[in-house]
């Protein structure tokens, strides 16, 4: 059985996954939520098979709102189960898809 922090990842990978351009192979959000969770800054790069990063945008509005809400999620998650370490939770993380090892990171940011 996963864990709701493990679906979360899952669900967010997806979304970036679906909405990356097609000759990409890692998928690179930067994202700063707002502290009242009701609006967020999304920053999409990639690198493509020739090694060139650059910026995307996702084909629809919604990959946006659908990013916002699983993130908002996963932030209450860490709130819910006591997993910011006694330090405020975090409010942004760089998020990293490797499409040809279907693997993703996240590192948050606390500052």
């Amino acid at each position: 059985m996963t864990s709701r922090d493990d679906e979360l990842y899952s669900d967010i990978g997806r979304i970036l996954f679906e909405s990356a351009p097609e000759d990409a192979q890692m998928i690179f959000l930067d994202a700063e939520l707002s502290p009242e969770d009701d609006h967020a800054k999304l920053l999409y790069d990639y690198i493509n098979k020739k090694n060139e990063k650059t910026w995307f945008l996702p084909g629809s509005p919604e990959t946006d709102s659908l990013l916002l809400k699983k993130l908002v999620e996963l932030r209450c998650f860490y709130i819910e189960q006591g997993l910011t370490g006694g330090r405020p939770v975090w409010h942004g993380c760089l998020v990293t898809v490797d499409l040809e090892n279907m693997k993703i990171n996240l590192d948050y940011r606390y500052d």
